[in-house]
């Protein structure tokens, strides 16, 4: 008999990446859990959300991040916390790890990352201090021994494909396409419905305790050249380049108001300096999900694209 499904709960599920957690956990069979300020919130479009959980079989856990017991007695239902609160909040995680400790029941804590490796990075300001808070988190959990899992999901295709990863563009390119760099750097881009789906199928994995889960589908592992190929090819048109050489980055970066200067920040760390794919994942920290899990048949960024046309 095959083992009971873990019970899961996902704090900030109502968030950007948080929605794709929770449906993918539901999804998957687990009993999910979420935590909400409020069950029956003002605003229509919260609201549809928390309904649209509940159609599926989310239990709605009422409680605060900001309020301890509220947090243990919520933790006290599951055996795994998932975290996907936004970026204001990541240095209050420290309050999760608090409740986690005093509930003494959590199989596995899985912290709000879901993007670069952020041990291995080399961001400048402002992506910088950003990457900083979650190396905060990774230690003090370390620290408290408290068993976890790292999701390091790279892009978002949903924030970096619509604008064919131009920072701070507001759509796809019509006649010329901005490109960081000398264009040729490996970048990853991964759905987040798959992001959802491998988080969860890595909550309760033994192959996935206290390592980093790496998503690196390899049909998603692009240089941004490959990437305006890729779409020039489907628009059957062909769009002038403009590279912008590192120190031009620099310089814009700088001068950016936010949050462009922290878009430019990720995207040079990414196109420019690499930080996607320029280290091998070795057993000793880390395990990459398409490998983990080949039955996932996740999105490629070939089949994204055919959304825009």
């Amino acid at each position: 008999m095959a083992a009971e499904k873990s019970r899961i709960l996902i704090i900030g599920g109502t968030g950007y990446i948080g929605r794709y957690v929770v449906g993918a956990s539901a999804r998957l069979g687990h009993r999910t859990f979420a935590l909400v300020r409020d069950t029956a919130p003002a605003d229509p479009a919260k609201a549809q959300l928390l309904q649209g959980f509940t159609d599926s079989g989310v239990t709605l856990l009422k409680g605060d991040l900001y309020d301890h017991a509220s947090l243990v007695n919520a933790i006290k239902n599951v055996d795994v916390v998932i975290s996907t609160v936004g970026f204001f909040q990541l240095a209050d995680q420290t309050k999760i790890i608090a409740a986690i400790k005093e509930a003494g029941n959590i199989k596995r804590f899985l912290p709000s990352e879901f993007g670069n490796d952020v041990d291995r990075t080399n961001a400048v300001e402002p992506a910088k201090s950003a990457f900083a808070i979650k190396v905060q988190i990774r230690r003090a959990i370390e620290a408290e021994k408290v068993p976890y899992t790292y999701v390091s999901s790279n892009f978002f295709a949903g924030y970096f494909l619509p604008t064919l990863g131009q920072a701070g563009a507001t759509g796809l390119p019509t006649d010329k396409v901005t490109i960081l760099g000398d264009g040729n750097t490996k970048a990853i881009f991964v759905d987040e419905n798959d992001i959802g789906t491998y988080t969860i199928k890595a909550a309760d994995d033994p192959r996935t305790l206290n390592k980093t889960l790496y998503l690196r589908p390899p049909a998603n592992i692009l240089t941004h050249n490959e990437l305006v190929s890729l779409w020039e090819k489907k628009v059957g048109k062909t769009f002038e380049r403009v590279y912008v050489p590192e120190e031009e980055v620099l310089k814009q970066i700088q001068e950016a108001p936010i949050p462009l200067n922290v878009a430019l920040a990720i995207s040079h760390s990414v196109f420019v300096k690499g930080d996607h794919t320029n280290f091998e994942i070795e057993p000793s920290f880390g395990v990459e999900a398409s490998e983990l899990y080949p039955d996932v048949k996740y999105t490629t960024v070939d089949e994204y694209l055919n959304r825009f046309l």
